[in-house]
């Protein structure tokens, strides 16, 4: 008897180490890379946009409904996407959930609250923030960083520069210290506002002293929202192939195709006169 007792406590004690070892094997290692991210959801329309530009909609579990208000000149309809509520969220179990940091306040703080993985992501403030924001999306979704496009060289401000205002719905206009400003400045233009931030504009004023150029930086459509820029006053002060247009899409969020709107701001500065 004695001798069958000790024999079921090896037994015993085996099981209870080889358990062990199992459970040790199952728990990563604390230096381990995160698990690449397969099934990745947006939930505002910056991610969207960086999301469409890097990744193959094969690893896209949801793009947000914003993007179908805003939509980029790329092919997306195929493309999934959520509805935006907890509840088909949660049920899509996504990989890494990707949110800007001013939005969807409630519904990623519920998500997070449910254990679903969300990386609250800050954008960048500044040009010359934009690299290392695309670099940090990139290490997020397991793309190497290298991808992130190269930030151009730094412009010194040009007090010659010819002043363009950066006209938006309902007469609002762009002043310094503001991200659109820093893109005007890096194209070569001044900006024809001093005051700081986005300011209404006083029609007045801009008959009496107008802008060199206007860029219109708000979308095609008949509201009331445009008539501001259609005064005829305005017209009448600044020449019509002095009113420029580009992309309007790529003022609506910041990301790798800030470069190539500032290359088209540029080009318009050269033919400039």
């Amino acid at each position: 008897m004695p001798y069958k007792r000790n024999g079921l406590r090896r037994v015993l004690m085996l099981t209870l180490l080889l358990g062990w070892a199992l459970v040790v094997k199952s728990e990563p290692a604390p230096d381990s890379e995160p698990p690449f991210p397969e099934r990745i959801l947006s939930l505002d329309l910056c991610m969207d946009w960086i999301l469409a530009f890097h990744v193959d909609k094969a690893r896209v579990a949801g793009l947000s409904p914003l993007h179908k208000r805003y939509p980029l000149p790329l092919k997306l309809d195929d493309w999934p996407v959520h509805d935006g509520s907890l509840e088909q969220i949660y049920q899509l179990q996504p990989d890494l959930i990707l949110v800007g940091e001013y939005n969807a306040l409630l519904l990623r703080n519920r998500l997070q609250t449910l254990h679903l993985p969300v990386a609250v992501v800050s954008l960048p403030q500044s040009l010359e923030q934009i690299e290392d924001y695309e670099r940090s999306i990139l290490q997020l979704i397991g793309l190497p960083a290298n991808l992130a496009t190269s930030s151009p060289n730094e412009q010194h401000p040009d007090l010659s520069a010819p002043r363009l205002l950066l006209l938006g719905a309902n007469g609002i206009g762009t002043g310094i210290g503001t991200f659109e400003d820093q893109i005007l400045r890096q194209a070569g233009w001044g900006n024809y506002l001093t005051d700081q931030g986005y300011v209404s504009l006083d029609l007045e004023q801009l008959v009496t002293d107008p802008p060199d150029a206007v860029l219109w930086a708000s979308p095609d459509s008949p509201s009331l929202a445009n008539r501001f820029a259609e005064h005829p006053a305005l017209a009448g002060r600044i020449p019509e192939q002095h009113w420029l247009t580009t992309d309007y899409w790529r003022w609506q969020c910041p990301g790798p195709w800030t470069w190539e709107l500032i290359e088209q701001l540029r080009q318009a500065r050269e033919v400039w006169h």
